[in-house]
């Protein structure tokens, strides 16, 4: 009896230490990326939220202002004109965009295109190439006078300019367009590859046709995939940089300002305006909208799902 009191107790004694042993081999497992999240992520976060609370002068230096920062964005209207920009870019070009993604995955899954690989390989390449590299190249395709437009011009006796400030911010949005299609329809034909074919053989059976295989079986099953990718094209354009930035020189005349985007003005403010402290609070009010839209959209996505 009391062998099996003393046994009891040294299994009670040890279930607690190998439990502790446990939760901290877990820590240890988690240590190297938490420790890059907090270098990389939060310590810039943080840095930038203190030093927009703060102003630099030329007489006086560096002086704490608080808030003044913010309340002079609200204020600014080249700061609310690239956000209109970038509002009307993201509620134009997303859904184009996610539309071809999903028309190119509902064909690769029909499983009825010639040289599937290849298409699939050739649709996803423009995403390979760095959006530095596609601004440049569509910037000279764009050209009136020396490029592609130009050639065509020439030959068909017409004066198409797409760099024109009407029609620009349309041929941005088709660089982006031709460069993250490829990407969008990988993850929607990811999720058709998910539903088992004996779902399709079962709708056949029951007599329905391609079109209502497509609207009951296929398009349902895109949902959480579609979630996904408008969050993920929302944060992209808000962020929108480079091609403007590398368009900038190609472009006659000044139809890319230097707020032409939210970020391109944060970018100048800091580098060459010397207002870091400004372009801080700027940067952290365009992360705190693109968190709250980003948010508003993943709501929504989980109420529809839920239903």
């Amino acid at each position: 009896m009391a062998a099996v009191t003393s046994g009891a107790a040294t299994q009670s004694s040890s279930a607690p230490r190998g439990h502790m042993g446990s939760r901290w081999r877990g820590w240890l497992f988690m240590g190297p990326f938490a420790l890059v999240f907090v270098v990389v992520f939060v310590v810039p976060v943080l840095y930038a939220v203190w030093i927009s609370l703060f102003q630099h002068r030329m007489v006086g230096g560096t002086v704490f202002v608080g808030l003044a920062n913010y309340r002079r964005l609200l204020a600014d209207g080249q700061f609310w004109s690239s956000v209109r920009r970038v509002v009307v870019f993201t509620v134009v070009q997303v859904p184009i965009m996610l539309c071809l993604s999903a028309l190119m995955a509902l064909a690769l899954d029909s499983l009825r295109l010639h040289g599937m690989r290849f298409f699939r390989i050739s649709t996803f390449l423009p995403y390979a190439v760095p959006a530095v590299v596609s601004a440049l190249v569509w910037g000279f395709m764009y050209g009136a006078k020396y490029g592609l437009v130009g050639s065509l011009n020439a030959w068909l006796g017409t004066h198409v300019d797409v760099l024109q400030p009407s029609v620009l911010l349309a041929a941005i949005g088709n660089i982006n367009t031709w460069e993250f299609t490829g990407y969008n329809m990988l993850i929607f034909y990811s999720s058709l590859s998910t539903v088992p074919r004996s779902l399709y053989e079962a709708a056949a059976i029951d007599g329905a046709g391609e079109w209502q295989v497509v609207r009951r079986v296929k398009l349902p099953e895109l949902r959480g995939s579609l979630a996904i990718t408008v969050i993920f094209s929302i944060i992209g354009s808000f962020q929108l940089f480079n091609e403007p930035s590398v368009m900038q020189n190609m472009v006659p005349g000044n139809a890319i300002t230097t707020y032409y985007t939210p970020n391109m003005y944060a970018y100048n403010l800091s580098f060459s305006g010397n207002q870091s402290n400004y372009a801080a609070a700027l940067a952290i009010v365009m992360a705190a909208l693109t968190m709250l839209v980003a948010y508003a959209v993943q709501l929504r996505s989980m109420r529809e799902q839920m239903r």
